[in-house]
């Protein structure tokens, strides 16, 4: 990697000849291989934007102009080459580099992004408040075309196109083609329609069109037609053309030269602009080239053959769900499976294989999703919404207004709650028992392992009202314990003793069934309680144990704030129970990424910290 490492970046890029361009995006291939293959990541995304980032970095001041890219996992490149080639192989380790674009991690960084489909909208932001300000800065929103089924992606362009600017938006087409329209033919009417001289022709030819007081309107009205009319017919342009934008495209994504030219186009005009590039998904690594979809996100592979390096033979809680919700499918034939475009991720590709007609994918629209499945409780079915924790904030008031309020029985199987490690803070599942309890008619579940889950999933398919069942990423837990029926409100009372009680909600059981030893190593016995629901809970059977008791411990996978802990105390309080409590969770902060056990110690919810705490609160 001779010339990547021997560069002063991103200066010198704009020096480079395109001979050398093209050994430079070899290198940072190579080199974006091997860190994912060590660390894990966004693989795939990565490497079929390297020409683009190359043709940005050089068309663009970085510092100066506003590169905003969407989701942020094809921002690898990017940054390499800028300010963070030497620090990339902490990608996604504790303390090291997000996986995600950062505003504090670079000030190349024009925007955090982590959600998807936000680049339009926030790019727009940044432009506007460029010409308020009377800067003349170059802003780029990179999106891909997965992104473009969310809403807000379409209400960027409405807005964009109203206002007018010169916002450049990049449509990274990887996977799809928009028309089938596309071709030589098409990408040269592009160019000629948004080059320099014809710019300039339009422009002049307007002025003066507009000066004639008795034929220029109607000329000026017959000229646009016609012009679109021709572009209509050879591109696939004309949805955003007819949003206001100016449309240049298909671009070849991999060739450097004509990505520049597409730039330049771009940057001299006065209106938005949008330009589609067709890139390959994956690209210079046959694996992912092979299997784009399997290799957008990964774990540590073997760079060698693509093979990812298992740690164990323990299913995962999303391996459960998916085999569970299947099998209950097989004798209920109203079960019904939404996606928000990650059927693998969520586990519900294992129903799709065995009932391809009743599951549906509505794209990254989960907006849509929780409506979609109102409408299927509304008309009989029993819709089972998968989705990551984090991604259901994006649903909020679907979730309260379209399900709750109408008492619907759609049940959100919610994926990544708690800490999910190496993605970070955009996806951590840390809110959601906070926002989920306050809404009426909700069902809440936390199961503290997979037994757990099997069991609460098909309790939900009986409940006739909105069901969440939260569960974490990564295998599950299992425990030398005898297994308790799951019944619908009931705790579950593990061990009964002493005057401390221990209260966990979910798979952080795990620390509290290490912190209960920890005590019994000191000789205290304690009462160790799995609340499994957060709503109904059985309140008569939580305040029998918190009586009398001198300590309450909760803990919790969650934010501090508006949780479990919170919730159980004021329980007790307006009993009349005024006994101390140490509450246990997420702190009111944005915990940083990093490997679980790491995130846990940040926080001080591994269990000898716990232990540590309590025992010096009791001077034991």
């Amino acid at each position: 990697m001779s010339l990547l490492f021997n560069l002063k970046l991103p200066e010198d890029i704009k020096r480079l000849t395109y001979s050398e361009l093209t050994t430079l995006a070899s290198e940072v291939r190579e080199y974006i291989i091997d860190v994912v293959s060590k660390n894990g990541g966004h693989l795939a995304p990565s490497l079929g934007v390297v020409e683009l980032t190359i043709a940005l970095l050089r068309m663009t001041d970085p510092i100066r102009d506003r590169i905003v890219w969407d989701v942020g996992h094809q921002s690898y490149a990017y940054k390499i080459l800028t300010d963070r080639r030497d620090r990339f192989p902490t990608l996604r380790q504790f303390r090291g580099l997000s996986g995600f674009n950062k505003i504090s991690e670079s000030p190349y960084d024009a925007f955090g992004v982590g959600h998807s489909s936000t680049s339009i909208s926030a790019g727009l932001g940044l432009k506007v408040a460029g010409t308020l300000q009377q800067k003349d800065i170059k802003t780029v929103a990179v999106i891909g075309d997965g992104s473009m089924t969310a809403g807000i992606a379409f209400e960027g362009l409405n807005n964009a196109g109203h206002l007018k600017q010169n916002l450049v938006v990049i449509l990274n087409d990887n996977e799809m083609s928009i028309s089938p329209n596309v071709g030589a033919l098409s990408n040269y009417l592009s160019k000629a329609m948004t080059g320099e001289i014809y710019t300039k022709f339009r422009k002049d030819f307007q002025h003066f069109m507009e000066k004639s007081p008795i034929l220029g309107g109607p000329l000026l009205h017959f000229a646009k037609k016609l012009e679109e009319g021709v572009k209509g017919f050879f591109t696939p342009g004309i949805i955003f053309e007819e949003l206001g934008f100016k449309y240049i495209g298909p671009v070849n994504g991999h060739n450097i030269k004509d990505l520049e030219e597409a730039l330049h186009n771009a940057f001299i005009q006065t209106s938005p602009v949008l330009i589609h590039i067709n890139t390959k998904k994956g690209k210079g690594y046959e694996p992912a080239e092979k299997n784009p979809s399997k290799f957008h996100g990964v774990s540590k592979f073997d760079k060698s053959t693509g093979v990812p390096i298992k740690f164990s033979g323990e299913k995962t809680y999303t391996q459960i769900f998916g085999e569970t919700i299947t099998e209950m499918a097989s004798k209920n034939d109203k079960i019904v499976g939404i996606t928000a475009a990650m059927p693998d991720g969520t586990g519900i590709a294992i129903l799709k294989e065995a009932y391809p007609d009743r599951v549906f994918d509505v794209g990254i629209a989960e907006q849509h999703a929780v409506t979609f499945a109102a409408g299927l409780a509304a008309g009989g079915l029993k819709p089972y919404v998968a989705i990551y924790s984090t991604f259901s904030q994006r649903a909020y008031d679907q979730i309260i207004h379209d399900v709750a309020l109408q008492k619907l029985p759609v049940v959100f199987c919610l994926d990544r709650a708690g800490f999910v490690g190496d993605d970070g803070p955009t996806h951590h599942g840390a809110f959601d028992l906070s926002f989920l309890r306050i809404v009426p008619n909700m069902v809440i579940m936390a199961p503290k392992d997979g037994e757990e889950l099997m069991e609460m999933l098909r309790l939900s398919e009986n409940i006739n009202l909105p069901v969440a069942i939260r569960y974490p990423r990564g295998e599950v837990d299992r425990y030398d314990l005898p297994h308790n029926s799951v019944n619908i409100a009931e705790p579950e009372v593990v061990f009964d003793g002493g005057d401390i009680a221990i209260i966990t909600v979910g798979h952080i059981f795990k620390e509290g069934y290490r912190l209960y030893h920890l005590f019994k190593e000191k000789g205290i016995d304690a009462t160790l309680i799995n609340l499994r629901f957060i709503k109904p809970l059985n309140k008569d059977l939580i305040l029998k144990h918190l009586n009398g008791k001198s300590l309450v411990v909760t803990i919790e996978e969650n934010s501090l704030q508006g949780g479990m802990g919170e919730y159980i105390q004021s329980m007790a309080n307006d009993a009349d129970i005024f006994v101390k409590f140490i509450k246990f969770g997420i702190p009111d902060i944005f915990v940083e990424h990093g490997d679980l056990e790491s995130l846990r110690s940040l926080v001080g919810l591994k269990a000898e910290q716990m232990a540590e705490k309590l025992f010096n609160l009791l001077k034991l």
